[in-house]
């Protein structure tokens, strides 16, 4: 029997090592199996690099076909688990087809990548990037290693960043006013406004303001939709009087937000609202729900938010 188990041992050990990988921030990455582990953190336009090693199993020889470590960026669908879109796709090669009898190493680069979408890993899909060091062996199968890493970038303030103004009412019982001091918010801001009650005919119980993360996937007859409730913060606990103001100030920073993606290769979106709950004395719920973008803001420092 441990004959037959080492039978399917690899041939021969991998490892991947960054040129700054002892400088490099790490963060942590959720894996398929629910495990977190750390990985390196890159930004788009950066370069990644280093030292890939091949140790053959001692007193063994592998032959090959050739080495190569590619640099991908892919996108799964949960629902076809397993089928990757590749949006990127850079291969280096590392050897020329022979025969490894002891531990070699070889030096790889991808200069300035384009990685112009961050990491994600939603309800019903991943995009993910991953080197993958493949050692060609034919009929006897390939070798193949993979290394996570995640990207973040950067999105510069908004130039125009208008403020959001409604209101919402049901006619002759409810009718109120809610101001947000703006539409798009990074990853550390801080959500400010007030609700202006004109007419309260109806008793309200309390009102909240959640965060809602709007997940798309898919397209035309195909799309599915997953609503996420992130953040839940009461406003107001018991029946306000007409004229009375009610202050808003959410913090956003205690919640694990990602950008807005906006139709990632056609393959999903995630958005995210603002959804205002009033709930009265009968237990019938009142939405009014806005949408707001959310971007990652530049830092002198590597890798913030």
């Amino acid at each position: 029997m441990n004959y037959l188990l080492g039978a399917f041992k690899p041939a021969c050990n991998i490892s991947i090592a960054f040129s700054d990988g002892k400088t490099r921030k790490q963060v942590q990455l959720k894996k398929e199996n629910g495990q977190t582990v750390m990985v390196p953190l890159f930004h788009s336009q950066e370069t990644i690099s280093g030292m890939i090693s091949v140790e053959p199993i001692p007193g063994k020889k592998v032959d090959h076909n050739g080495i190569k470590v590619e640099l991908l960026g892919q996108i799964e669908m949960y629902f076809d688990r397993g089928n990757f879109y590749d949006f990127t796709s850079l291969v280096r090669e590392l050897d020329v087809p022979g025969e490894l009898y002891e531990r070699k190493t070889f030096p790889f680069e991808f200069s300035t990548v384009e990685m112009p979408h961050e990491t994600y890993n939603g309800v019903n899909v991943r995009l993910r990037y991953v080197l993958r060091v493949t050692i060609s062996r034919g009929y006897a199968g390939s070798i193949v290693q993979f290394q996570d890493i995640v990207v973040r970038n950067h999105s510069p303030p908004p130039q125009l960043n208008n403020s959001i103004k409604m209101e919402v009412g049901i006619e002759d019982c409810l009718h109120i006013e809610f101001e947000y001091n703006k539409n798009k918010y990074h990853l550390k801001d801080v959500i400010i406004g007030k609700i202006y009650f004109m007419l309260v005919r109806i008793k309200l119980k309390n009102m909240d303001l959640e965060i809602r993360r709007r997940e798309s996937t898919g397209s035309g007859p195909n799309t599915h939709v997953e609503t996420e409730t992130l953040a839940k913060f009461e406003l107001m606990d018991g029946t306000p009087v007409r004229g009375e103001s009610i202050p808003i100030r959410l913090f956003l920073s205690p919640y694990e937000l990602t950008p807005t993606y906006h139709n990632i290769n056609n393959k999903f979106s995630v958005k995210y609202f603002l959804n205002l709950v009033l709930v009265d004395e009968e237990d019938r719920r009142y939405f009014k729900q806005q949408e707001i973008t959310v971007y990652r803001l530049p830092s002198p420092e590597t890798a913030t938010n």
